[in-house]
């Protein structure tokens, strides 16, 4: 575990209305640390975004030149936009890093993914002037604030009041 992981949070981040904001005014997500490796999150978070959500999206990762037949960047500011969102996926030790090159880059939101939680990013981007998100998934909150997520973390296409049992096998 980090440091950062022991201390306690301090910082508060935006509402689900705030979050919900946050989505709705972008046009273009840049993922940081976005990778070619299918069992990746930042993977299935990018093929989610690319198939369900309204967004332009862009990768982010200097080691690739291409993620899912999409030109890859080697830094934010080697985009041909600026991002509204940079999702990051990165360790915590180059968060801070990432926060200073989104605000230096003009972004409007810095999203550090599930697990991610680095209260001197928080700091650098807001002082930026970004809103800041962490410890959340955008794939998640996209789909939980448009319909599409059920408890298990997808859309099961029935809607009931009851709670489902599970059955025991003999």
């Amino acid at each position: 575990m980090s440091e950062q992981t022991l201390t306690a949070r301090t910082w508060q981040g935006p509402s689900a209305p705030e979050r919900l904001a946050i989505l709705r005014q972008a046009r273009a997500i840049a993922i940081v640390g976005a990778s070619t490796n299918p069992a990746r999150a930042s993977y299935f978070v990018s093929t989610y975004l690319l198939s369900s959500a309204p967004y332009e999206v862009y990768f982010v990762n200097p080691r690739a030149t291409t993620i899912l037949g999409q030109p890859a960047y080697a830094s934010l500011a080697d985009l041909p936009v600026v991002p509204d969102i940079v999702d990051v996926f990165r360790r915590d030790a180059d968060l801070p890093g990432v926060a200073r090159e989104a605000v230096e880059v003009g972004a409007k939101a810095l999203w550090l993914q599930l697990g991610s939680w680095n209260e001197e990013a928080a700091a650098i981007a807001e002082a930026g002037g970004l809103d800041v998100v962490m410890d959340r998934c955008v794939k998640i909150e996209h789909a939980r604030f448009h319909g599409g997520l059920h408890l298990a973390g997808f859309n099961t296409g029935e809607i009931t009041s009851r709670k489902q049992r599970v059955s025991a096998r003999r």
